[in-house]
């Protein structure tokens, strides 16, 4: 600290009212030396000409020391010299600043424990220190909080550490698995920020503690809309789950009478932080070929015919690829170089009407009902069994349509193997799908008939092994059955 200049044989004054005894202030005051100057009515000696001189003199000096110097205080913590202030009231608000802050920090009300003393001075002005030197000094002395990295996730404080080296190569090592050589960018999707700051101690953590955190999966329950053609296990296998536990969050629920656009209740893994990367590719890869389509009188509408076949073209690609921990979102190509141009493909496509009981390729309900079973695992009469259709629920004699067009190839009552069928119909579409109408009171087609989407082809019945009044619908696929609701609107 430089010099600092006091009065000479001065006698203390008595000290300012305002004190903070539980800081130990203690404020000096200053007597000026008194100077008595001779009256100029008087006789001049040499020796008064002198003594005029040294007094003009030290006037002036004080004139000029006043731009130099200043009254000040010296403030000392615990008996520790911080520097000079030019007002001790200013620390008094410093002081009372770093407890409040020291209160929010903690939780609850804060006393500093530090002794603060002043002692009264004459200061040159470019030596006064800053209050928030002090402040600082003040904060950095309570033990209960430090000056830390703390690590904020989407807002909340995660954790603080004492090394911000590694803490931020911990964030990198998240990040490391998806950055490749290509990678242009990569970030996390959640905001994560690491700054410098006071805290409690109690919040520091172990950088391996916060990895573990961060790169941890959380279980949580989402909604799930059931689509068409899927089944309880189905979902349930889909998404990494036994049908016991999805049959626990869903309780209540029909496993065997699933409806399209029912909500069902999932568990699945969610990370606690996501990586989103930016990567910058260059790759050979194929140009798909362009269609013509040429109209023909001789093809039926809906149907269409391949005259010159499209050939695949060949190219150098350069494309932005963002993925999300590792799985491709979105390809954004840049450029294009065509190696080998791509052939197009011609195709004759029909104009000729189409008659009626031709198969449209679009499937209608053979009626509108409750489904009382559906496709898939199902128990009934005492034992589990695999159920190949679905059962529409339908008032005794309600009508059944045939779902598209096509020829009959089978009409009447089951035996064999198709026993429980009761009174059933095939229908050949004739586009490699088949139709089955089972369980039916009546029919009202024949085997070789062709009929037309939406026709007629019998009447709700219980016949064969059936529980109730019902409609079982049933579709093959080249011979094999498949889920009906995969072809249902």
């Amino acid at each position: 600290m430089d010099e600092i200049l006091r009065y000479p044989h001065t006698a203390p004054a008595p000290a300012p009212a305002e004190t903070r005894e539980a800081h130990g202030w203690h404020l000096p005051s200053l007597s000026l030396p008194k100077i008595k100057f001779p009256e100029f009515t008087q006789r001049r000696s040499p020796l008064d000409v002198a003594v005029f001189l040294t007094v003009a003199l030290s006037v002036a000096t004080a004139g000029i020391a006043s731009h130099v110097y200043c009254p000040a205080y010296q403030v000392s913590v615990d008996g520790v010299d911080l520097g000079v202030v030019s007002s001790y009231k200013s620390v008094e608000r410093a002081v009372e600043r770093v407890e409040a802050r020291a209160g929010s920090i903690l939780g609850r009300e804060y006393t500093l424990e530090q002794n603060v003393e002043f002692e009264f001075q004459l200061a040159q002005k470019d030596e006064l220190m800053a209050v928030s030197s002090v402040e600082t000094y003040l904060f950095d002395q309570i033990g209960e909080v430090m000056k830390t990295s703390v690590l904020t996730v989407n807002g909340k404080m995660l954790g603080a550490a004492d090394d911000h080296e590694a803490l931020t190569a911990m964030l990198d090592s998240i990040k490391a698995p998806y950055v490749t050589a290509n990678t242009v960018s990569a970030e996390f999707v959640e905001p994560v920020v690491v700054t410098r700051e006071y805290t409690a101690t109690t919040a520091l953590r172990e950088i391996a503690v916060m990895r573990e955190a961060l790169t941890a999966n959380s279980m949580e329950r989402v909604d799930y809309s059931v689509q068409p053609g899927e089944t309880f296990s189905g979902i349930a296998k889909s998404h990494g789950m036994t049908m016991d536990e999805l049959q626990l969050l869903n309780p209540g629920i029909d496993i065997n009478n699933l409806m399209v656009g029912q909500t069902l209740t999932l568990s699945q893994a969610v990370p606690f932080l996501s990586v989103k990367t930016v990567d910058n590719v260059t790759y050979d890869g194929p140009v798909a070929y362009g269609v013509e389509e040429v109209p023909d009188d001789s093809i039926y509408q809906g149907y269409s015919k391949v005259l010159i076949p499209g050939v695949e073209g060949w190219a150098t690609y350069n494309a932005d690829v963002t993925s999300l921990n590792g799985v491709e979102q979105i390809r954004v190509i840049n450029s294009t170089e065509v190696h080998v141009q791509p052939t197009t493909q011609v195709v004759a496509v029909g104009t000729k009407p189409r008659p009626k009981t031709m198969a449209t390729g679009q499937f209608q309900w053979p009626l509108y009902g409750r489904i009382n079973s559906s496709y898939g695992s199902r128990y009934i009469f005492g034992s589990y069994s695999f159920h190949t259709g679905l059962d529409i629920a339908g008032s005794y004699g309600a009508p059944i349509a045939a779902a598209d067009g096509g020829r009959v190839t089978f009409a009447g009552t089951g035996s064999g193997s198709y026993w429980s069928y009761g009174n059933y119909v095939v229908i050949d579409h004739e586009n490699g799908l088949q139709t089955i109408y089972a369980h039916c009171s009546s029919l009202n087609v024949r085997t070789g008939e062709r009929v037309y989407k939406g026709q007629i082809i019998g009447k709700v019945g219980a016949t064969g092994r059936a529980t109730g009044n019902h409609c079982h619908f049933q579709v093959k696929l080249n011979g094999e059955t498949v889920n009906p609701y995969n072809y249902l609107p």
